[in-house]
């Protein structure tokens, strides 16, 4: 198999392959490693790319065979691997903890080669930190990537692998499935254990999943990653048959909300709404029942859940500094999460029953405001890809802790994400539209609770009425680049 051959195949299609035969686990890890080299010197998608990875475990025959997997540098981790959190706090850190999500990839065939770049500590929807650098959007790299799971969704669309961890809690995975041209679930909340020490992480609002590139790979995905384990904190309704086996099962008619006002303070750019409109009416054409619906929650309420949250963060992570033997200032900390820090250790003291009488409350209006549909259409963000440095960057010294948190935190420019986050309905990202110059508009798909089903057969529909796997990045393994720019290695 030749690089250009390896980058146009999913995830499904390589362990096809490997399993008639045609083509080993190790020689797809080279060629993983072969695209690597040749694009992630201009994405800066991968941190580190093992030394063993030629000899790294998976098991035969599973769905993913052979496959090459990287992951997020946070969240589920992978004993004795570094895991940094794109941080200088964690510089050098290695968890002595396998999680349940590793297991299962490694069930499933799949082979984890590297780790990738996030904003420090996952906190921004950007694609830089100190530590790491910069990691540009492969369709255009001045652009930002996304985050917090920026180099899985850069490393997928560059043809690195077909493939890659990512996680969610307000956004991180959809924001960069959404501006890099990519497949993005986020799962019902308690779908895929966060086990053995992190189970229904940040109130449950952080959930652990992958990018991809195709709703086929999405589906095959849940069958490898959903399910619970002893000590898990509930049970999610578990599916009625395969995920794999809904690609092939009817959708029937669904009742349709549309999104077409601002949910927030963040205007939606002219040509993201009209793919929400576009795509309002080939639903509508498809037989379903289309309406619009109006914002279902106070961006007031929205911003006190943040807030109350804040100093259970702090104590959060000076606990992992003490437990170090860290300190956290100017020198381990970026400038925005350093105040964010000292917000939350300064704010005046909350009980964590308000917090979550505040997300129940919040849970309970949102369900009732959206109760009467099967799913919500909605932009996945309200704009195009930025330029690098800007507000939503934790980098940028020059913004307060409440300027990040009103434009950031407080569901501005993530107006249609943190909301399911807190109330843990499945929402899916599909690059369903193109600006005039080129870059991809994510839409996105929200479902019942616990009705990954429904999504599946939605997301099928959609990508078989509107195919997007021809459309390519201009920074893309297999192709012929110029030289790379050192730009990308420094925030």
């Amino acid at each position: 198999m030749r690089l250009s051959e390896y980058v146009d195949h999913d995830a499904t299609a390589l362990a096809s392959r490997v399993n008639a035969g045609e083509i080993t686990p190790l020689e797809l890890t080279r060629l993983a490693r072969e695209a690597h080299d040749e694009v992630n010197p201009l994405v800066n998608a991968v941190i580190e790319f093992y030394e063993d990875a030629d000899s790294v475990a998976g098991a035969d025959g599973g769905i993913f065979h052979g496959v090459p997997f990287l992951r997020k540098d946070i969240g589920a981790a992978e004993a004795g691997r570094l895991q940094e959190r794109g941080s200088r706090l964690f510089k050098g850190c290695r968890p002595d903890t396998d999680s349940y999500y590793f297991r299962r990839s490694r069930e499933a065939g799949l082979r984890t080669i590297g780790r990738t770049t996030l904003p420090e500590l996952g906190t921004s929807g950007m694609s830089e930190s100190i530590l790491n650098g910069i990691t540009g959007n492969p369709w255009s790299l001045d652009r930002s990537a996304g985050g917090s799971s920026s180099g899985a969704a850069a490393a997928v669309a560059a043809g690195i692998t077909p493939i890659a961890h990512a996680s969610d809690g307000g956004g991180s995975i959809r924001i960069p499935a959404s501006w890099c041209g990519l497949v993005g679930l986020n799962p019902s909340r308690g779908r895929v254990s966060g086990g053995p020490n992190n189970q229904d992480a940040s109130l449950g609002r952080s959930r652990t999943f992958v990018v991809c590139r195709t709703v086929r790979d999405m589906a095959a995905a849940l069958d490898v990653f959903s399910g619970p384990y002893a000590g898990d904190p509930f049970i999610i309704v578990q599916p009625s048959r395969p995920y794999v086996d809904e690609l092939s099962q009817p959708t029937g008619t669904l009742r349709v909300g549309v999104a077409r006002s601002k949910w927030a303070a963040v205007d939606i750019e002219p040509e993201v709404r009209q793919a929400v409109d576009t795509i309002a009416a080939l639903l509508e054409e498809m037989g379903h029942l289309v309406a619009e619906i109006d914002p279902p929650y106070d961006p007031e309420e929205r911003t006190r859940i943040t807030l109350r949250s804040s100093a259970l963060s702090a104590m959060s992570l000076e606990d992992a500094a003490r437990a170090m033997g860290r300190t956290i200032d100017a020198d381990t900390l970026e400038p925005v999460n350093l105040k964010l820090y000292d917000y939350g250790r300064s704010s005046p003291g909350d009980s964590i029953g308000n917090l979550l009488e505040d997300v129940r409350r919040f849970r309970f209006r949102v369900g009732e405001a959206i109760d009467a549909f099967d799913i919500l259409l909605t932009p996945t963000m309200p704009i195009v890809a930025p330029p690098h440095r800007g507000i939503y960057c934790t980098t940028n010294p020059a913004v307060s802790a409440l300027e990040f948190m009103d434009a950031d935190a407080a569901a501005a420019i993530y107006q249609y994400m943190g909301v399911f986050n807190i109330t843990g309905h499945p929402s899916v990202s599909l690059p369903l539209a193109h600006s005039a110059n080129g870059l991809p508009i994510g839409l996105q798909i929200v479902g019942r609770f616990g009705d990954e089903a429904t999504l599946v057969r939605i997301s099928r529909d959609l990508e078989e009425a509107c195919p997007w796997r021809q459309r390519r990045p201009s920074v893309r393994a297999g192709k012929s680049h110029p030289s790379p720019e050192l730009r990308y290695q420094e925030a």
